[in-house]
Formats: C-alpha cells, sequence, structure tokens
C-alpha cells in the first residue's frame, strides 16, 4: 500500500488539500480500500528458532563456497575502503574510544577499537566505494538487486565479535549465513513500498542480519534472540535520499554495529516485543505497510538465498543497476573497437524503477558518479575500464568527462519496462557522428548468478582493493588462502590479524 493511501484517513489532511484547491484523496480514491495486512502470529518466533537450531551441516557445501566469495570480496573492500576520506573523518570519532588491547580490529589499520565501533567502522569501509555484493529479488514486483547489501551487515559483526570470543572458521561461517538469510528473506518478504517510498534496505532490513548472526556467535537461546530481533528494529534507519553521499556507507556501517549492540543489550536482559515482525505496529506493518508472508514463513535455508535467487559480486565500484549496461558497453567497445571522440550520443533505457536509484545524472564528485548511469556510460567510453580510480572527484569533474556525460541520454524504456522488475533490462543505443548506430542489450551483468565470478576472479578483485589500499601483495595472499579453507581453521583470529597493520 502506498503512503498516500494512509493520507485519506486524515481528516485535517484532506481539509488542507482541499484548501489548496486539490481534491481530497479520500474523495479521489474512495473506491480503493487497502489490503488486509497479513496475520501471522509466530513468525519472529519461527526466525529465532531458525537461528538458535540450524546447524553448520545443514548448509549446503555450494552454498558455504558461495560464501566464502563474498567473505572475501567483503575483506578487499574493507582495505580499499579504509583509504576513503571517510575513514579519516571516523578515525576522528572513534580516537577518543581507542583501547590498546581487548579491542576489535579495524581492518587495514593498527586501530583497536571496542567491539561495536570496530564494527561501524569496517561496514562503513566496505560499503564507502558501493562495490560490495548485493541480494537478488524473486517476485517481479519486487526489484531486482535493490534489496539487501548482505555482507556488509553481518561480517563487520562476527569478524570482531570473534576477536573477542573464540570462533573456528565454521563457527564464523554458520553465523554468517544465518545472517544473509534472515536479512535476504525478510527484505523479499517485506511490501516493494518500503523501498519506492525511499527506504534503504540494507539499513532497515540489514539490522536483522546483522543481529541474528551476533546472536548465533554468542550462543543465545531462543527467548534472547527474540529479545536481540526486537531491539534491532528499533535501530532499523535508512533513507535513499542520501545516496551518493557519505550517509548511504555509514548506514550500513550502522546495521554491523547495531547487530553488536542489539545483542549487547539482550545479553544483559534488556526486553522487547517477542512478536516485532508481524504486529500489528511491529516492522512490516510500520515500515512496508504490508508484506507477503510466503516469502519468508518455513522457507528460511529452504532454499538459502545464496543459492536462490543468489548474490551478485560486482565488477564495478558503483550502483548494482548500473551493471548490466556497463557490462553491455564494455563488451560492445571491446568487439566493435568504439573510440569516444566518435560517437554523437549514447542512448540508454532501462524500467522506471532504475532510474529512482540512479538519481544524478550531472555528477560533480565520486560518490554521485556511483549513482549516474550517464558517468558510467561516459567513463567507459574514454577510458575503457571502471575501477576504484575512476571513481575519484578529480575524475568526475574531469572537463572530457563532464562534456561525455552531456551526450548520453538516459530514460525509461517500454521494452525494458515490459521486462519486469526481476531483471535489470538496459537497452544501449549507440549514435556516431558518421550515421551509423550499434544496440545491445543485456538483462545480467557480470558477477551476478547467471554470469557469476569464479573464486580466483573474485581473488582478482580482492587483490585489485588490497594494492588500492597498498597492502602487501604477499599478505594478500595468505587473506586469499585463509578464506579459501576457512571451514578448516580452528580459529579465525589469525585473519584479523592478517588484515591489521
Amino acid at each position: 500500500m502506498k503512503r498516500r493511501d494512509f493520507i485519506k484517513t486524515s481528516a485535517s489532511a484532506g481539509a488542507i488539500l482541499g484548501a489548496l484547491g486539490r481534491p481530497t484523496l479520500a474523495s479521489a480514491q474512495s473506491s480503493r480500500s487497502p489490503a488486509p495486512f497479513p496475520q501471522v502470529p509466530g513468525l519472529t518466533k519461527y526466525v529465532a528458532d531458525f537461528i538458535v537450531n540450524t546447524k553448520y551441516s545443514d548448509i549446503p557445501a555450494d552454498v558455504v563456497e558461495l560464501g566464502k566469495k563474498s567473505i572475501l570480496d567483503g575483506l578487499g573492500l574493507a582495505l580499499s575502503g579504509s583509504k576513503a576520506r571517510t575513514s579519516d573523518l571516523l578515525a576522528v570519532y572513534v580516537k577518543p574510544f581507542e583501547v590498546a588491547k581487548d579491542g576489535a580490529t579495524v581492518i587495514g589499520t593498527s586501530v583497536k577499537l571496542p567491539v561495536r565501533f570496530a564494527a561501524l567502522a569496517n561496514g562503513v569501509a566496505i560499503h564507502i566505494d558501493d562495490f560490495d555484493d548485493t541480494q537478488l529479488a524473486v517476485a517481479k514486483d519486487r526489484v531486482y538487486g535493490l534489496l539487501v547489501h548482505p555482507t556488509v551487515c553481518v561480517l563487520p559483526a562476527v569478524l570482531v565479535l570473534a576477536e573477542t570470543k573464540p570462533a573456528t572458521g565454521k563457527d564464523l561461517l554458520l553465523a554468517y549465513h544465518l545472517g544473509v538469510e534472515v536479512e535476504c528473506k525478510i527484505a523479499e518478504a517485506i511490501s516493494p513500498r518500503h523501498y519506492e517510498d525511499g527506504f534503504h534496505s540494507t539499513g532497515t532490513c540489514g539490522v536483522f542480519g546483522s543481529t541474528a548472526a551476533c546472536a548465533r556467535l554468542r550462543g543465545f537461546d531462543v527467548e534472547h534472540t527474540l529479545y536481540g530481533l526486537a531491539i534491532a528494529a528499533s535501530h532499523s534507519a535508512g533513507l535513499r535520499e542520501n545516496f551518493g553521499t557519505m550517509m548511504k556507507a555509514f548506514q550500513a556501517g550502522h546495521v554491523a554495529e547495531s547487530g553488536v549492540v542489539a545483542t549487547d543489550f539482550a545479553a544483559i536482559g534488556w526486553t522487547g516485543a517477542e512478536q516485532i515482525l508481524e504486529a500489528q505496529r511491529g516492522f512490516f506493518h510500520a515500515y512496508g505497510g504490508g508484506y507477503d508472508p510466503n516469502a519468508i514463513l518455513n522457507k528460511l535455508g529452504k532454499p538459502w538465498t545464496f543459492a536462490s535467487p543468489g548474490v551478485s559480486i560486482k565488477p564495478f565500484p558503483s550502483g548494482s543497476l548500473t551493471h548490466p549496461g556497463m557490462t553491455e558497453m564494455l563488451r560492445l567497445i571491446r568487439s566493435e573497437h568504439i573510440r569516444a571522440e566518435r560517437v554523437e550520443q549514447v542512448e540508454v533505457g532501462t524500467n522506471r524503477n532504475m532510474p529512482n536509484a540512479l538519481i544524478h545524472h550531472q555528477p560533480q564528485d565520486g560518490l554521485q558518479a556511483k549513482f549516474s548511469m550517464e558517468y558510467c556510460m561516459a567513463i567507459l567510453l574514454l577510458e575503457g575500464k571502471a575501477g576504484l580510480g575512476e571513481f575519484t572527484d578529480a575524475v568526475v569533474k574531469r572537463p572530457d568527462v563532464q562534456e561525455m556525460i552531456k551526450r548520453v541520454r538516459f530514460y525509461t524504456d517500454p521494452e525494458a519496462e515490459a521486462a519486469g522488475y526481476d531483471k535489470m533490462t538496459t537497452i544501449i543505443k549507440i549514435h556516431f557522428k558518421d550515421g551509423r548506430t550499434i544496440n545491445g542489450r543485456a538483462d545480467f551483468g557480470k558477477g551476478s548468478p547467471a554470469n557469476p565470478m569464479s573464486y580466483n576472479e573474485v581473488a582478482e578483485k580482492f587483490r585489485g582493493c588490497a594494492a588500492f589500499a597498498g597492502w602487501p601483495d604477499a599478505k594478500a595472499g595468505e587473506i586469499i588462502e585463509f578464506v579459501r579453507n576457512l571451514d578448516r581453521a580452528p580459529d579465525v583470529r589469525p585473519l584479523s590479524e592478517l588484515c591489521s597493520r
């Protein structure tokens, strides 16, 4: 149900609209009535039971391996993100909290912080370049790729907890997979209105993933897990208007921190509502107006989200909705030997939901460029690549880049709209100065389950991120092999040591 549907219940709102000379929504929509909110008592209890009772052996071997790729990816992004300006600003904020011992590692540094602040710092670093993995969607009314960035919500939390509470590789993998599964199914279930009206689902749904993972790693029973989820719900926050700013990464880092805080409070006896997801005044109703119980009830681990519909690992440090178009544009550039100076105009057509996220049409800095289809097309034409080095303020402001951006037309295409929102269909038309036109189309980008990266390809991405951070190549190789064999590790603390200066 749309937010405007709620307005019709307010007499004062109707009076105000009438005074402005506009028809009241009550009269305009009197024939419409909202769908009844699902009554599913015990849903939160079902989630808590899954968190507490699932065993490592319940996770299929192929799902474990998929998780390892995303964990390695997240670690590499924490390294590269440690060089971002946000890390310098966070260093100022957390300076009073630094500890000499009994703290947790801020990846890419020698700094130790209390667990909650280390989770925050590492989460911000992983997400700041918008280069981290993304959950996919199933239903056609769910916007593909626009649900949750799963690893950034969970990995920072479990990694820092494992420094203070010894854990094996299997302990870490189990907690990580439980967290990803819970947050992804919650994001899949909530009404699409949640995202369409401006919520950032990584910030809102991700808190349940980080809390689930922390609860399992801390050995919580069902009661304490329920309280942890209730506390997490009150931490749920994030707005899409902040896309293209530092706050998008903060929202992701806050999620990781919130999982630690929620379980800290639950551990000391703090209580909360035991039906926080399904209640009339609970999460699904307040944040979405509705939800699909069939997307979560009796669906956790059946199948695991990593298996179906899958999780996408990004080849480019930009919003995931740019990736099918970037994959296709790069293919066309290479196969047709396209040179930027010969291009008159590029038309990029997508469904109507994609421009709602790719909101910066004339970006002026690196963060805005990540959410600009125009920039992503322009930089590929000019440079033939789009890595971390291409999403800097200096590159974005270059006169030739700004001029090329103006040659890109980004619009809603009926063909892409008809393809459905469970795809990121992108239609490209390149018009040349000599009158020729080349066309291309892609529904999915490199790194998606339809065109996945192998572990070795993710390792190459990791090495690029590590090199960007000035990390020693030998040390990077050790991290790659540690994660490859994570299920055999008797203690995961050496992994944090490898990620520390």
